[in-house]
């Protein structure tokens, strides 16, 4: 019987372990926080990425993402003026801790490339939490934060993730 339960029990591990790996597409959604809440009204964007797992508590990984930050539109009692969108590129590391099998913790860090005009871009760190809620997807809580030059973009997220099998 113990025979039985312990080749059940590293079954459910290796499930829960390959559930975690793989290629990932996300989509996420936020506010703006700080120096540019009064600029934007939304955040959204969207990564695809693939990430490694190590060992069962350890996955790494890289992706690629967009991010569009939505413009506010102003009006005041004479015009009417329109904001750009503020856009991003990033390409970024990914690290995630299973504390859990189904919490994680973990981040991306790397390079946000700006796209749009007058933007140049920074570095990128996004600290997540992240819950997975089937063997395929995952919801996650982020802040995105990008250094700029004399400024900091910083937003907070809520997401799903989905995994892909190959």
């Amino acid at each position: 019987m113990k025979k039985v339960l312990a080749t059940f029990v590293i079954a459910l591990l290796s499930i829960g372990l390959y559930a975690q790996q793989g290629m990932k597409l996300g989509i996420h959604g936020g506010l703006p926080l700080d120096e540019f809440e009064d600029d934007l009204s939304l955040v959204a964007g969207v990564d695809l990425g693939y990430r490694w797992g190590l060992s069962e508590i350890i996955d790494l990984g890289v992706m690629v993402g967009f991010v569009n930050g939505f413009p506010e539109k102003y009006d005041r009692d004479l015009f009417s003026e329109d904001l750009p969108n503020i856009q991003f590129v990033p390409l970024a590391a990914s690290v995630r801790f299973w504390t859990s099998n189904s919490f994680s913790i973990g981040g991306d860090i790397g390079q946000a490339i700006g796209i749009n005009d007058g933007n140049d871009g920074g570095l990128y760190y996004r600290p997540t939490i992240g819950y997975l809620m089937g063997a395929q997807t995952e919801v996650n809580f982020s802040y995105t934060g990008i250094a700029l030059d004399g400024a900091t973009w910083s937003t907070l997220t809520l997401g799903v993730l989905y995994t892909f099998d190959f």
